[in-house]
């Protein structure tokens, strides 16, 4: 199976001509060292031993932002397979996309050293073209993303047959209509987070003043919105729905919790869910009822015309 990516070649895609120009992509943070050897299977048995570097580089950073940089350092250096799709942004509008040729290599004193060779297509795709739920895809915080769940729509750019621009992708909703209607709830909610009632108590997690917490990936997929308390006690794990959302939503916002709990809250700090969807149903306060530690909110939508 063939998997798609968005990857930024580097802070504000600064180096993303060096690297269209050089046929690849990479990454750095820091890890001076050639990984060719040191790249397991699976990404969490490289996070359990570049983590603890990582943070000895940066001391001043948390196992949050360890988690997003081996994890990304990862998945572009093996996790992404030859003949995957990436697309890179080019800082002015556009992305370029390209399909990764060969492994891993190592190019000790360049920019993003850790690299993988890539064939660029002339095809670029204006983010203007996108359909919203690609755009906000796309637009996710992070060195890089897996957005396979818009490949329909990618292939249409790189054949030049169009798509419908609407999309549902998530097999938790019951109501793809009601899904394409609400596809800005996750830009809406962190656009006017201040104006949210979670907005006392919590902030959307930072990293040097850049959100980090929106589609934070973790082993069982991305968190929606990944916030932290403002006393640092609590990390809160929200999961959004755009329509009536089956109570497999419980046991999903359940294994992001755990994984938080496990992987990057510290000892002091506990973990709390919220779930947001249009509608409840028995089945979900069923589910809600032996996890306390997880609070449902419905979403309400207001339409008004008003007479020019």
């Amino acid at each position: 199976m063939k998997y798609y990516y968005r990857v930024m070649l580097g802070k504000g895609s600064v180096y993303a001509q060096e690297c269209i120009a050089g046929n690849f992509v990479g990454t750095d943070f820091g890890i001076n060292q050639d990984l060719a050897n040191k790249l397991p299977d699976e990404w969490r048995a490289f996070n359990r031993e570049f983590a603890p570097i990582f943070l000895k580089l940066h001391p001043d950073k948390t196992k949050v932002a360890a988690g997003l940089a081996c994890g990304a350092l990862w998945t572009v250096s093996k996790g992404i397979k030859k003949g995957d799709i990436v697309l890179c942004p080019d800082g002015e509008g556009h992305y370029h996309v390209g399909e990764v040729s060969g492994d891993y290599f190592y190019q000790s004193g360049g920019v993003l050293p850790h690299r993988r060779p890539v064939h660029w297509f002339s095809q670029t795709i204006g983010r203007t073209e996108m359909s919203e739920p690609l755009k906000m895809s796309t637009g996710s915080i992070g060195t890089v993303c897996n957005i396979t769940g818009h490949n329909v729509e990618i292939e249409s750019f790189i054949s030049g047959v169009s798509v419908p621009k609407i999309i549902s992708t998530d097999e938790t909703v019951e109501d793809p209509s009601a899904f394409a209607m609400e596809k800005h709830l996750e830009d809406f909610l962190v656009k006017n987070w201040f104006q949210t009632n979670f907005a006392r108590e919590y902030d959307i997690y930072q990293e040097e003043g850049e959100s980090v917490g929106q589609q934070y990936p973790t082993d069982t997929g991305p968190i929606d919105i990944l916030a932290i308390s403002k006393d640092k006690k609590t990390l809160l794990v929200l999961e959004l729905k755009r329509g009536r959302a089956s109570d497999i939503v419980v046991g999903q916002t359940l294994r992001y919790m755990g994984y938080v709990q496990d992987e990057l809250a510290e000892e002091s700090q506990s973990v709390k869910g919220v779930i947001i969807a249009l509608e409840d149903d028995q089945r979900i306060r069923r589910a809600l009822a032996v996890s306390p530690n997880i609070t449902f909110y419905r979403y309400q939508i207001t339409f008004k015309l008003v007479k020019a």
